[in-house]
């Protein structure tokens, strides 16, 4: 027989390997893999009618305005966040901290919002169970970054701040390469 003490134990153990689980979801897009392109819904597919393309309370344009592929194909970092906020509150806080991000980031980044219940392809072809989730796509279409779970605003910023820095660094090393080749 299980008494009380032992119970909650159990109870404990339990709920902690459940939720290990879920943060190690092998089936989802790992680091350094080519990020999946594929066509999700904008603001132009649904009209501006934010309410058919997120469950976020105070959505932000500049997430919807352009599709995950046209996105991939532009050459700049991207994050892309996993997250549900009509069901989740952690979501309401993630998505709290993409808008101040992008108001820093918004020429250098694009920052785009997936909303599981409008596109539930990306999910999917992320491999994402459960959000939020947060992936960081450089300009060569590779993930550099994911985290399940909500992340601090310091914590993306110094993630950002690095990609645009070895971009920047990596453009100046070929445009000196090509300055040579051309002498």
């Amino acid at each position: 027989m299980i008494n009380r003490k032992n119970y909650c134990a159990l109870a404990l153990l339990l709920t902690s390997m459940l939720l290990a689980s879920c943060a190690m979801d092998d089936s989802s897009l790992q680091f350094g893999m080519i990020a999946p392109s594929l066509k999700t819904k904008t603001l132009s597919d649904v009209n501006g009618d934010f309410s058919r393309i997120t469950t976020y309370r105070y959505p932000d344009e500049r997430m919807y305005q352009v599709s995950l592929d046209e996105a991939l194909s532009s050459n700049k970092p991207i994050i892309l966040e996993f997250a549900t906020p009509g069901h989740c509150t952690v979501c309401d806080k993630q998505l709290q901290v993409l808008k101040g991000l992008l108001a820093k980031y918004e020429g250098d980044v694009l920052f785009l919002h997936m909303d599981q219940y409008q596109n539930p392809e990306a999910f999917k072809a992320f491999g994402v169970i459960g959000d939020p989730w947060t992936f960081v796509i450089d300009s060569s279409k590779v993930v550099r970054y994911k985290q399940p779970g909500r992340m601090l605003y310091g914590e993306l910023d110094m993630i950002i701040s690095g990609i645009i820095k070895e971009q920047k660094g990596a453009d100046s090393a070929g445009a000196s390469v090509n300055s040579k080749e051309a002498g």
